[in-house]
């Protein structure tokens, strides 16, 4: 096998290779038969401006595995002209997080489906060394031949790496230095709160946002670190975080929905299968395809490796990919069915009680210690997309609008066309939503009491990147009782357990599930011959 290389972005094509294959469509509302996609392909202009042509950035495979792309890559990405000027006499007075894990690795079934790949490559190796054309077989990719999964062998996956484990670090530290005044104070769990979802990569991420956040306010290592504590619910009830498990609304329109988005993303496989066909003499098929396009994301997100399975596909076949990656992403998860988002309501009204606490507790001068800061939460993409969307970003023109009359949204439009919805801005690993709310001063520099409610403005942060609020008059700082009325209160006529067709014994199911093991372990110490009575015995563990 040819030697790896880790760090080197793929080749940039020339500027007629790219002609040539760019593809000018709109997107598909039903399955487009492939000899209809193929003729339009063909026939296809660019769509691109002269100045975009003229100076090509350098494409980097990185930046374009949708919601498996790195933190850091994704913020690169990120072209944000400025952060908008906040007076000095306004003062951060708390902070609401929603951030996704850290970067992973493979989840136990996809850990599957590359060791299936390894096989499959093999038996393509070999029919092809078996057949006629002797000089086809230098076409074949030399890492190819006897290649074997990175993974092979593992019986567990989807932990947090390394990688996340800095991304989250990192990222605490930034926040920390840009709210300097929201974290001066003694830690305590009631002022900063941090809450994970069951999932060990999300409670894992908390962990290395929380060593961030705190180190050198303890006593600790070297790091003068300290302990914190991260509270998570019960998967079966956790519907401020993982809301999507308890949604059987949601759940019915995904197993509904999958095969559709399946049979939209079939014509672009069939496309890519018939390329690499072409050009490696190798009878791959569009599940192949599927494979090592997986590879090739797990390869350039987690090993920086751009130089095997990436550098199967060219430059339009990468952006039609990630096109199908984001589209899943886009029906499955974000606008595509206002149930997608709604689900999150649980999380949004979380979000907006706690501004409301603070505000109280500043209105009523509550000391120091006393009252919340920050609420720090991370899940998972499930979480951060519907609560993105449910905010109103990422939209086209007039989407807004559509969202709030829950109409349906058109799809992402395809390359080269651009388009706001890109995974890999929208959640890419470690992605995450800020909400910080600010209290400014009136114009004459006091508040009175006429004001007060329009002295608290929230300014929502994206990636670390400050974005104007389509629902707030795509203002950058958005004043508190607007936001609640018109990015808030459209949301709040629907009720989680009506929408999700939960049943109310659910409730019950673990209290009564507890009450029987606990009566259980009472009855077992009385048998051994400890006295021990009902009332004795806490429940709060």
């Amino acid at each position: 096998p040819s030697k790896k290389t880790r760090t080197s972005p793929l080749p940039t094509e020339s500027e007629g290779q790219r002609s040539k294959s760019r593809l000018a469509m709109a997107p598909p509302a039903t399955p487009l038969p492939f000899l209809v996609l193929l003729a339009t392909l063909l026939a296809a202009a660019p769509l691109l401006p002269p100045a975009a042509a003229a100076e090509p950035e350098a494409f980097d495979v990185r930046r374009h595995l949708s919601t498996v792309t790195r933190y850091d890559v994704s913020r690169a990405s990120n072209s944000v002209v400025s952060a908008p000027a906040i007076s000095d006499e306004c003062r951060v007075i708390h902070l609401n997080l929603v951030a996704r894990h850290g970067t992973r690795a493979p989840t136990k079934k996809r850990i599957k489906e590359l060791d299936r790949l390894a096989v499959r490559l093999g038996t393509l190796v070999d029919e092809a060394k078996q057949g006629p054309d002797t000089a086809s077989l230098k076409k074949i990719p030399s890492w190819m031949k006897g290649w074997e999964s990175r993974w092979k062998g593992r019986v567990k996956g989807g932990e947090l790496v390394s990688e996340g484990e800095e991304e989250l670090f990192n990222f605490a530290n930034r926040v920390k230095e840009r709210f300097q005044d929201l974290f001066d104070e003694e830690y305590h769990p009631d002022v900063y709160s941090i809450r994970a979802t069951q999932v060990p990569r999300a409670s894992a991420s908390a962990v290395a946002f929380g060593l961030g956040l705190l180190s050198g306010k303890g006593k600790l290592g070297a790091g003068n670190n300290r302990a914190f504590s991260v509270l998570s619910e019960s998967r079966a009830s956790d519907i401020c975080l993982r809301f999507f498990d308890s949604c059987k609304t949601y759940k019915d329109y995904r197993k509904r929905k999958e095969p559709d988005v399946d049979k939209q993303k079939e014509p672009i496989l069939e496309h890519v299968t018939s390329a690499l066909v072409s050009r490696y003499h190798l009878k791959f098929t569009t599940q192949d395809v599927s494979s090592l396009w997986f590879l090739c994301k797990q390869e350039a997100s987690l090993l920086n490796i751009t130089n095997q399975a990436c550098q199967l596909f060219n430059e339009d076949e990468v952006h039609l990919l990630e096109w199908t990656d984001d589209l899943e992403g886009f029906v499955l998860k974000g606008y595509g069915e206002s149930i997608n988002y709604k689900m999150g309501l649980p999380l949004l009204k979380d979000v907006v009680q706690s501004m409301e606490e603070a505000i109280i507790a500043k209105e009523e001068n509550f000391p120091d210690g006393t009252y919340e800061k920050a609420r720090l939460r991370f899940a998972h993409a499930e979480t951060l997309v519907p609560f993105t969307c449910l905010l109103g970003l990422f939209l086209e023109g007039s989407d807004f609008e559509k969202i709030q009359r829950e109409e349906p949204l058109d799809l992402p439009p395809m390359p080269p066309q651009r388009r706001n919805w890109k995974g890999a801005l929208v959640a890419p690993f470690a992605s995450n939503n800020m909400l910080a709310l600010y209290q400014c001063p009136g114009n004459d520099g006091k508040k009175t009491s006429q004001d007060q409610k329009n002295s608290y403005f929230v300014q929502v942060l994206h990636n670390e990147a400050p974005v104007s609020m389509p629902g707030c008059g795509n203002k950058d700082l958005c004043p508190f009782e607007e936001f609640k009325e018109k990015i808030v209160k459209p949301h709040l006529e629907h009720d989680y357990d009506m929408l999700c067709k939960k049943p109310v014994a659910a409730a019950d199911e673990e209290p009564s599930s507890f009450s029987s093991k606990l009566n259980f372990f009472l009855d077992l110490l009385s048998r051994k011959g400890y006295r021990v009575k009902g009332q004795d015995v806490k429940t709060e563990l």
